[in-house]
């Protein structure tokens, strides 16, 4: 099968996401300017840098509270900060029940009974147990082709990883099982890895 976007797919729902999979999901904390908080999973989302560590998430559909985007983006572009929390399989249900297209006065972390802690570096909260929450300063927000298309990047300026994560100095996935993303309402989970050198390594 070929087919053209912007001709259709012909199929029952689009294939697109399902192709592009597994995703890792950024669960993004944000603060706006008047303090209040939103929690939100994206799968649009990866590192995209080392030095220094860079991230980014895309943000692809928009609310009608939040002039052509949603929550996430329209508070990182008020406070210029966000948070990234990993998200473990024992979090599936809160995490989803996050992704709800709430009024922007809602506060996820309540909605969903998601316990909070302070970042270190920026003015917002996270994720108390997430296993690794990245705090990042934006860097900058680019406008995609397309309706509410946002791609955010950020800088990484302050780590968090959960002890029981760090296993003989490495940070450990199988230790809290990562959730990823993949097409239509499906997700995995991470509970195999397996090594491999690159040509020319020892």
């Amino acid at each position: 099968m070929f087919y053209r976007p912007e001709d259709g797919h012909g199929l029952p729902h689009n294939p697109f996401n399902a192709i592009v999979s597994p995703r890792p999901i950024g669960w993004i904390s944000t603060r706006a300017a008047d303090g209040s908080e939103n929690l939100a999973p994206y799968s649009f989302f990866n590192a995209v840098a080392y030095v220094p560590p860079q991230v980014m998430f895309a943000s692809t559909s928009a609310k009608p509270d939040r002039d052509g985007t949603k929550d996430s983006v329209a508070n990182i572009r008020e406070t210029g900060v966000f948070c990234v929390n990993i998200v473990e399989y024992t979090m599936r249900d809160v995490m989803n029940r996050s992704s709800g297209p709430w009024d922007r006065e809602v506060d996820e972390f309540a909605d969903a009974g998601i316990a909070r802690a302070d970042c270190e570096t920026i003015p917002c909260s996270r994720v108390a147990g997430a296993p690794a929450a990245l705090e990042c300063k934006l860097t900058q927000i680019v406008q995609l082709p397309g309706e509410a298309n946002f791609t955010v990047f950020g800088e990484v300026i302050g780590v968090h990883m959960r002890d029981d994560c760090l296993k003989d100095g490495l940070f450990d996935v199988l230790a809290f099982h990562p959730l990823a993303r993949m097409g239509y309402r499906d997700y995995t989970v991470v509970r195999d890895t397996f090594s491999l050198n690159r040509p020319g390594e020892e």
